[in-house]
């Protein structure tokens, strides 16, 4: 399996972290990366929040020497705010800056930016004009397949995109109607790539190696962006770039790796968050991890009400003797 290259950055795989709110920090992403990714991207930044200096917003945008290479994903709806957050952050580094079309949820797109975008589609090429003329390293931008049933302009976006300079472009097969429901719409990959001569990277139902060869054989895309399917397992992104690789399906994490990785992640994420903030978001990740094993409703209960790291390790080791 050869190595995806966007702009001048020559990726190991082409197997990629999908940007996640909420899920995609720095101690996830430094698992997934270590894992296999090819590439991981960061949680979506509000140019907005850059320009006016947003302590928290500085949090995030926190990259470890180790998770490179790295994409810095922005979402936003004014050009002159974009390109200007992007010409503030540029000697941050990431090697990719990414533009966010993509996003379903309603106070995003309320403000006319992430998937809102795919309606405006002159607005969405003077963005991603002047962001790709505000920064050296390469621009890619993450669409859907278009915002609604009557409007799918997935091919229009991506030929816009191109033509602005855009180095690659990312291919959620739902609409923004559809948030996350439904079968993701792999014909649509395939037209955006006969459409366009730039890679395009396929996102939507890649929940298993099995399921990448297959999404990469039906429409052509030059990579795969995994999502959801990695949320509690990192060991998907080894397991695919193996499977493409060499047709072997290596089994699944037992037991004991799970609940190392699991013990990393919690450590991890207090080390760069400190210990209350750490182990309340280690919840829902620990909620992900412990998915079809035995007991793992109560186990869940459990941890709800977990205070310290000391208390949360003892709760892993007790499910993972």
């Amino acid at each position: 399996m050869g190595g995806l290259k966007i702009g001048g950055i020559k990726l190991a795989n082409n197997c990629i972290l999908a940007p996640m709110a909420g899920v995609t920090d720095l101690p996830f992403r430094l698992l997934c990366r270590r894992q296999g990714a090819g590439l991981v991207c960061m949680e979506m930044v509000s140019a907005k929040a850059i320009c006016y200096g947003n302590k928290n917003t500085q949090a995030l945008m926190e990259i470890h020497p180790q998770e490179g290479p790295v994409s810095l994903q922005l979402f936003g709806s004014e050009p002159e705010v974009v390109s200007e957050a992007a010409r503030r952050i540029q000697d941050r580094p990431f090697d990719i800056l990414d533009f966010n079309m993509g996003c379903p949820v309603p106070k995003v797109t309320g403000n006319g930016e992430g998937s809102a975008l795919m309606r405006q589609p002159k607005l969405a090429e003077e963005i991603l004009r002047k962001l790709v003329r505000a920064v050296e390293k390469p621009v890619t931008v993450k669409i859907r397949k278009g915002y609604d049933g009557d409007h799918v302009n997935a091919v229009e976006i991506a030929r816009i995109a191109q033509d602005c300079g855009v180095a690659a472009v990312a291919v959620h097969g739902r609409t923004r109607e559809q948030f996350y429901s439904g079968k993701a719409d792999w014909d649509i990959i395939a037209r955006v790539k006969e459409a366009v001569d730039i890679p395009v990277i396929g996102n939507g139902d890649v929940d298993s190696p099995q399921a990448a060869r297959a999404m990469l054989d039906y429409t052509g895309c030059d990579g795969v962006m995994i999502g959801r399917a990695a949320q509690g397992n990192p060991w998907l992104f080894g397991r695919v770039v193996h499977f493409l690789e060499t047709g072997e399906l290596l089994p699944g994490p037992g037991p004991e790796q799970v609940r190392e990785t699991a013990l990393e992640h919690a450590r991890l994420l207090a080390a760069y968050k400190g210990e209350y903030t750490g182990v309340r978001e280690m919840r829902k990740h620990l909620a992900w991890y412990t998915s079809g094993y035995p007991h793992s409703a109560a186990f869940r209960r459990r941890i709800n009400t977990v205070q310290t790291m000391e208390e949360l390790e003892r709760c892993i080791l007790e499910m993972f003797p």
